[in-house]
């Protein structure tokens, strides 16, 4: 069957962007000059990696927060606090636990305005519609996660809204729930008489997407920005054994590597003490086990693996997948042709190495990387205080405007950690200098003599 035809223009954003002021002040750009239309009549299904935006992009768009620049318009005219044609289904359905289904339902149906008779029809058409039929007298605790992700979507569908928001629905249901929920979700908007005129769906699913969108819209991070769009004009019902669908994922997932997987050119900043800009490139949010992992993945499976399937098989985010991969290129362990991470000979001498060699490679292979150096500088400059953990955050914001600072912070201080340039302090909340276990039992005796003394002298 073809999707619905018509392309009445609902609803569009037009060179959006977005900032939220962080603790402490610092501002964190999350999405960058978006300009997206949600037409009549379509699928529209936003895919990238956390950190991209994604949620934040919903919400504008539903009028439930403001951008920072730019302009929402709905049918033509400049959106004034809630988008009238949106109803939002988010991944964590927040149901009255008081109510029934059939009242949780109902009181949505209230908040529009309608009464008796229109009402109680309104919601005995999307409870049959969603397949809620014979559990309209249970209460939330009662229900699976599917069943209260389907009434979920039945509250959302009762105002008979234009667009369908969905914020990753699917994403903390099982496999055959799923695939359930998203047959549902199509066949209704199939029909041409029946509400919503067009869906729009947050996912990181590649598969979902594939399956449910007539136009996939992908998106990469720091800030968030849409990066390519692509058409699915494959009818449905959709089968994965059709070779159109195949190839069309295929597609996605070269798209992705290459635009995602690439390093980002460094940025050029001014550095106190250097007369000339220099390059500044950050770290993906990686944790030093995860890179480990990765290695010894690809030292069993013959030293390849292709980004997806290590993604699939460890259960991760295609994104945070992409972003492990990157993480070990910079270290020089990885190299990352298209879709393929392969082993390099770094990395196989890290693998062979005892933990203190490793911690050595580690170190030595991260001060490859401008942001480590630029740290190690100023902690062996501020030796033995150390920075305080505001000044290292302020300095990350400095040098990395449009990434999260705190971020940036926990992943330099993981890797500098366990590479032995510096670590952090939590008793005085500072970057200090790396001590070995001998140094730091040897700086706590003369820091115990020092409080003696202090105590004789005041006796």
């Amino acid at each position: 069957m073809h999707a619905k035809h018509g392309n009445g223009l609902i609803t569009e954003l037009r060179g959006v962007s977005k900032e939220f002021v962080l603790p402490g002040g610092r501002e964190l750009r999350v999405l960058e000059h978006i300009n997206l239309q949600v037409r009549e009549s379509e699928v529209v299904a936003l895919l990238g990696p956390s950190g991209s935006g994604k949620s934040t992009l919903l919400r504008i768009l539903a009028g439930l927060i403001a951008p920072s620049t730019g302009q929402v318009f709905y049918r033509d005219k400049p959106l004034q606090g809630l988008n009238p044609a949106v109803s939002v289904v988010f991944q964590n359905v927040g149901l009255f636990p008081w109510l029934t289904v059939e009242e949780n339902i109902a009181e949505v149906a209230k908040s529009i305005g309608l009464r008796g008779d229109q009402r109680r029809e309104r919601v005995e058409k999307v409870i049959d519609l969603i397949g809620l039929e014979g559990f309209e007298e249970l209460y939330p605790r009662e229900l699976s996660g599917g069943m209260k992700q389907r009434v979920g979507i039945a509250r959302a569908l009762v105002v008979e809204p234009e667009i369908l928001c969905l914020d990753e629905p699917f994403s903390q249901l099982d496999a055959l729930t799923a695939e359930s929920l998203r047959a549902e979700l199509i066949g209704p908007w199939l029909e041409e008489e029946r509400n919503p005129k067009s869906i729009f769906i947050v996912s990181h699913d590649i598969k979902e997407v594939v399956a449910l969108a007539t136009r996939i819209v992908i998106m990469g991070g720091h800030p968030g920005r849409v990066l390519s769009m692509v058409e699915n004009p494959v009818e449905y019902p959709r089968d994965f054994r059709d070779p159109a669908l195949a190839r069309l994922q295929e597609r996605i997932h070269d798209l992705l590597t290459a635009k995602i997987m690439p390093d980002e050119e460094p940025r050029m900043v001014a550095v106190p003490g250097r007369e000339e800009p220099v390059e500044i490139e950050a770290i993906p949010p990686v944790d030093t086990n995860e890179i480990i992992g990765l290695l010894e993945m690809l030292e069993d499976r013959g030293g390849e693996v292709n980004i997806f399937s290590f993604a699939n098989e460890l259960g991760l985010e295609f994104g945070q997948a992409i972003s492990v991969a990157k993480a070990a290129e910079m270290l020089d362990f990885v190299d990352t042709p298209r879709q393929r991470v392969l082993l390099m000979p770094l990395g196989r001498e890290f693998l062979k190495a005892d933990v203190n060699e490793r911690k050595a490679i580690w170190g030595r292979q991260s001060l490859r990387i401008r942001l480590f150096q630029i740290f190690k500088n100023m902690v062996e400059l501020a030796s033995p205080e150390g920075i305080p953990e505001e000044t290292v955050l302020d300095e990350i914001s400095m040098l990395l405007p449009t990434e999260n600072a705190e971020d940036i912070f926990e992943f330099l201080t993981s890797w500098g950690q366990y590479g032995e340039l510096f670590r952090y302090d939590p008793e005085d909340e500072a970057l200090v200098p790396f001590e070995t276990p001998e140094e730091a039992e040897e700086r706590e005796r003369e820091e115990r003599e020092e409080r003696e003394k202090e105590e004789e002298s005041t006796t």
